[in-house]
This record gives structure tokens, C-alpha cells and sequence, in this order.
């Protein structure tokens, strides 16, 4: 065990976390040259198209110093903060961390997010000052700003280019005199922790696990603690790279892959402890603070055949991404699907566009909301995550929304426009703190609602990329909120209801209803749009019908013919209007995004 490093690498987005796991993995020799390639732990196509990390990969990797050698289990994490999940069961089962600073841009929110991650599972923390190669590099800048601002002593922070690999075998000879080795007691009963899952086609459910007491063997009887199943280890393995290298066990203080041979996916659970089923342990590892999702939408199949597969899909990616919650829903407008839970919005459009690539569905995705809590009339409390839920206007007492404490960094130049922004979404200042002559971070108490949208585009948008964006739920407060209704042709589809605050309703209902009038395909009779709250209508934009030329026949005679088929036409478009249906395209669920 002396000679085992477990650690993670975190850091903001585009700081070179991947970069770095890349070249580390390089400098060990775990891959050659040949087989080298970009971004080598971001498997998934998505991950490698975005140029993001979403899934927390795992990789054993061997290296020799001083004439020894050691084994470094390293965990690439992602950066951007919907997927702070990822990175929190990564650092429940390492015992050190590599703090990524870029050396032009500096400490970032969700730097100082991670490391507080870091700080609550008592991790040893290296700072890494990235980038250094860069023109507008300044890593003595970047030092005293994580010392300011975090609170590390940085005097020793290890300085690197990823990218050109200076200073990487320092780091890593920094890794194995720095980061403890884990603690363990190798003769105790086996006690594991499972920190990721997925389905394998051929294999079934595998579970990935961090062993921190005696061992897992080939053949071995485990259980595992949360539901009292028992099953036989089938298959040992170790992460690498390119190809998992087979084992007969998994010692304490190591990392694997243990394979039960489990086809039914709900009985592996991320943070569930894997022991002996001959000596079970008394107590589990202590297991992770499960996921909340923050953001709610609606997922749909296009073909209503595919419900049950859209059901197995999510139950597979449940497997691989834990901090997703799903469950059934009925729409008039769209029929039968899921009413799914996520982090955030990039969470949500990474999973929808995973759904449709890797199990060839075509889906519909509703406008996304968060919960609310909403108190009624009569004492009691009901918490609605679907807007058409909402119940009746003088049935509720009250309605509380969730509120976020948003910490934004940004350079002084852009600060009154993001002021602006923060005060136009709702925001109340709860601090303002220079963190040195050109940056300022910006502590706000935000309605969740307001961020779920197009917050972090249009931050990003007004501060040329310039400024960071981190949250965390605090609370419920009340708010002045009513549901907008859109109608269709008469018809209310509650697909796109939304809570909106009353004060803002109008103008929303006005921008609504002009987005729907652009998307709206044309029939052959008008079509009115209209916003309204309860019955009463705020807004409306009609789509003009298509003019067919019935008189295109008439040649001569009497204006009488010709008025005689006009009026024919319009008794007919008045029948087609009663009973006429309309489709709705993909992008009318998305308009509703798109209101400022």
C-alpha cells in the first residue's frame, strides 16, 4: 500500500485538466506514441466534439522513481459546474488532488468550488500553476492569487505547460512525495466502495471501486450492503487507457473493476459499499450525499413506440450518470414519457443528445423548470416540478422557488454590465470583493429559475469569456408567481407552461407568442397564438393560412362563379379551423428558452 497514489486532477473548465492526464499518461509509458491521441480519457464522442470532460474517468498507471515503483491511480474530473457531482465521487476516493491554475486567466469559481470539494474529504492538495508556455502567462500573479483567494500556501505550487510537457515528471515525482499513501487494513474483512458504474453489453452492470479494507478476489462471495444481495466476483480488472488489464484481485488501497455479471442494472448503486457475503463488514464506507437534480424537463419520444426503449435508456444511463432521476409522465399534447431530473442545462442537452446517439432515439425535450413548493389554502404543502401541475389560482396560499448563491469572477471592465445582468435576473448583492487591481468576485442570491436558462451564455456573452460562474442552493423564499399558458389554435399545450413572476409575465407572454408565430408551421387556416394567465389573455400573434388559388380555373363569365367557389372555400376553412390539429415543431418547446 506505501507505494500506491490515489488522486484527482480538478480544476475550472479549460484550465487543461484532460491536457494533463494526457501527458501524464505519456510520461508513465502506459501508451505509445503511436497509439497516443487527444483528450485520451474523454471516451465518448460528445466529450471529444465539445472539448469537455462530463465523465470522471479512472486510469492505473505504473511509474518508477528512486528505483522504485509505484502505482498512480489517476482520475480525470470535469470542470464545468453541472457536472460537480462527477467530481465530488472522485474525491471520496482519492487521497490527494492536483489544483489546475491557468497562468493567464487565474483563479476561477469553480476552482474555488472544487476546492472546498477537496477541503470537506480532508485531501492533501498540490497547486499546479498551467500554461506557463502562454504570452500572457503571469504565474506569480496566479500564486499569490490562490494564496489570497483560497487560502493555500502556493510558495511550492508546481509550474507547468501541459501542452509542451514542461515540468510533468517534476509533478509527478511531486505526486509520490506529497500525496499520502491510502489507508487500509489489508487483513480486515473486504469493505469497497463502489464510486462509478455502466452497462456493458456483453459483461452486464460493472461497478468501479475503490477497495479500502482487506480484498476482492476472482470467485469471491461479496454482498453488497445497501439491499443484502449476495453475488460471485466473475471478473477482475484494472482501468487503463486503451484496454483493461485483467487481475485476480483487487488489493486494499487499490482501484478495479469488479464484474458480478449482473443484468439487471438497479442493483448496482453508486456509493454502496461492497463487502463479504461470508464476513460482512458492520459498518459501510461512508456513502455519498445523494445527487439534486436542480433543473426538470420533459422527455418524450417523436414515435410513441419508442416509450419502452426510452425507458431501458434511461436506466442504463442512470448506470453511468448517477445523479440523474427520471419518472413517468402523461402530456395531452405529446402522450407518454419522462419527466427527467438534471443538474443543469449543458447536463441536460449532454444526456438528451447521449439518449439520441447511443440508443438511436428521437426525443422532444419541454421547456425545463425547477421545483417549486407551493402552499395551499388549506395547511398543506405540495412540491411541483411540472408547471402544468400548478394547482388552481385560489386554491394556493403561496408559492416559495428555490434560490441559489451565486459566486461570479470577473474582470473590472465588464462589472457594471454584469451588475445589470444579475439585477435584471433578480439578484440581491450579498458581497463584492476585489480580489486584486484588474478582478473582482461578486457574491448574489439568485432565483434558481432565473440561472436555468441562458444565465451562463449571456454572462459569457457581455464579458467577451472573461468572467466564471459557480452556484449552490440555499434556500426557498417566496416569490410573486404565476403559470403562463400557451394556446394553440384554442387548445392549451402543457408542454410549454411556465412559472414566471407576475411582474414579468406580460412581456414574456408578448415574447413568447412572437417566437411561437416564426416557428408555427402554416395551415390552411389561421392559427392563434395566445398567452394567457387562468383565463385571461395577455398576448396574442395569429400565423396567416396558406391561400390556395381555387379560381385558378375560371377563365370568362360571370364575377358569380368565381364568388360562388370563394365562398365555398371560406365555409371550409371554417370547419378545417374547428377541427383542425396542429403539429408542433421541436423548436416551439425550445422558444420558450429564448424569452429575455
Amino acid at each position: 500500500m506505501d507505494n500506491i497514489r490515489n488522486f484527482s486532477i480538478i480544476a475550472h473548465i479549460d484550465h487543461g485538466k484532460s491536457t494533463l492526464a494526457d501527458r501524464i499518461i505519456q510520461e508513465c509509458g502506459a501508451v505509445s506514441e503511436r497509439e497516443m491521441t487527444k483528450q485520451m480519457m474523454d471516451t465518448m464522442d460528445i466529450e471529444q466534439e465539445r472539448g469537455i470532460t462530463i465523465k470522471a474517468q479512472s486510469v492505473r498507471l505504473d511509474y518508477v522513481k528512486d528505483g522504485k515503483h509505484y502505482i498512480l491511480n489517476l482520475i480525470d474530473t470535469p470542470g464545468h459546474v453541472d457536472f460537480s457531482y462527477e467530481v465530488s465521487k472522485s474525491l471520496a476516493s482519492s487521497d490527494g488532488a492536483l489544483l489546475i491554475v491557468d497562468a493567464a486567466q487565474g483563479v476561477e469559481a469553480q476552482t474555488i468550488a472544487n476546492v472546498y470539494l477537496a477541503m470537506e474529504n480532508d485531501l492533501t492538495l498540490i497547486p499546479v500553476i498551467n500554461k506557463i508556455d502562454l504570452p500572457a502567462a503571469e504565474p506569480e500573479r496566479v500564486a499569490e492569487e490562490i494564496e489570497t483567494t483560497i487560502g493555500i500556501d502556493a510558495t511550492d505550487a508546481m509550474l507547468i505547460s501541459a501542452k509542451t510537457g514542461v515540468g510533468i515528471r517534476a509533478l509527478i515525482d511531486a505526486i509520490v512525495d506529497r500525496i499520502p499513501a491510502p489507508k487500509g487494513n489489508p487483513d480486515a474483512t473486504t469493505k469497497a466502495i463502489i464510486y462509478d458504474s455502466w452497462f456493458d453489453s456483453y459483461l452486464g452492470a460493472l461497478a468501479l471501486v475503490r477497495v479500502f479494507d482487506g480484498e476482492i478476489k476472482m470467485g469471491q462471495m461479496v454482498q453488497l450492503m445497501h439491499n443484502g444481495e449476495k453475488h460471485q466476483v466473475l471478473d477482475l480488472m484494472y482501468p487503463h487507457p486503451l484496454r483493461r488489464q485483467k487481475t485476480q484481485a483487487i488489493q486494499a488501497g487499490e482501484i478495479g473493476i469488479v464484474v458480478l455479471g449482473l443484468k439487471d442494472v438497479g442493483s448496482i448503486r453508486v456509493g454502496d459499499t461492497i463487502t463479504d457475503a461470508r464476513n460482512p463488514a458492520k459498518e459501510p464506507v461512508a456513502e455519498y450525499a445523494p445527487a439534486k437534480p436542480f433543473v426538470f424537463a420533459g422527455l418524450y419520444p417523436i414515435d410513441t413506440d419508442q416509450f419502452e426503449d426510452l425507458r431501458d435508456a434511461l436506466d442504463k444511463m442512470k448506470l453511468n450518470d448517477s445523479s440523474l432521476s427520471y419518472e413517468p409522465e402523461t402530456s395531452v399534447a405529446l402522450g407518454f414519457g419522462f419527466r427527467v431530473g438534471f443538474l443543469g442545462m449543458l447536463h441536460m442537452e449532454v444526456i438528451k443528445e447521449r439518449l439520441e446517439r447511443e440508443f438511436n432515439l428521437d426525443l422532444i425535450a419541454t421547456a425545463p423548470s425547477v421545483v417549486y413548493k407551493v402552499y395551499l389554502t388549506d395547511g398543506t404543502m405540495v412540491e411541483v416540478q411540472n408547471p402544468s401541475e400548478l394547482p388552481e389560482p385560489q386554491k394556493i396560499d403561496r408559492i416559495e422557488e428555490p434560490y441559489v448563491k451565486a459566486t461570479v469572477i470577473t474582470p473590472v471592465d465588464y462589472l457594471g454590465n454584469i451588475i445589470t445582468l444579475l439585477t435584471k435576473k433578480r439578484g440581491m448583492q450579498d458581497k463584492m470583493d476585489y480580489l486584486n487591481e484588474t478582478r473582482v468576485m461578486l457574491e448574489y442570491s439568485l432565483p434558481m429559475n432565473e440561472i436555468v436558462v441562458d444565465f451562463y451564455d449571456k454572462l459569457k456573452s457581455i464579458s467577451k469569456g472573461y468572467a466564471s460562474f459557480d452556484y449552490e442552493p440555499i434556500e426557498f423564499r417566496q416569490g410573486d408567481l404565476v403559470k403562463l399558458d400557451v394556446r394553440v389554435a384554442g387548445d392549451v399545450v402543457d408542454a410549454l407552461s411556465v412559472i414566471v413572476p407576475r411582474s414579468a409575465a406580460d412581456y414574456r407572454g408578448r415574447e413568447l407568442t412572437k417566437n411561437m408565430k416564426e416557428i408555427v408551421p402554416r395551415q390552411l387556416f389561421e392559427v392563434a397564438i395566445q398567452a394567457s394567465i387562468g383565463n385571461r389573455v395577455i398576448a396574442r400573434e395569429t400565423v396567416k393560412s396558406m391561400g390556395k388559388n381555387v379560381t385558378a380555373k375560371c377563365y370568362g363569365g360571370d364575377i358569380s362563379r368565381k364568388r360562388k367557389l370563394l365562398d365555398k372555400q371560406k365555409e371550409g376553412k371554417k370547419r378545417m379551423k374547428a377541427i383542425g390539429k396542429v403539429n408542433l415543431p421541436q423548436e416551439a418547446f425550445m422558444s420558450v428558452l429564448k424569452m429575455d
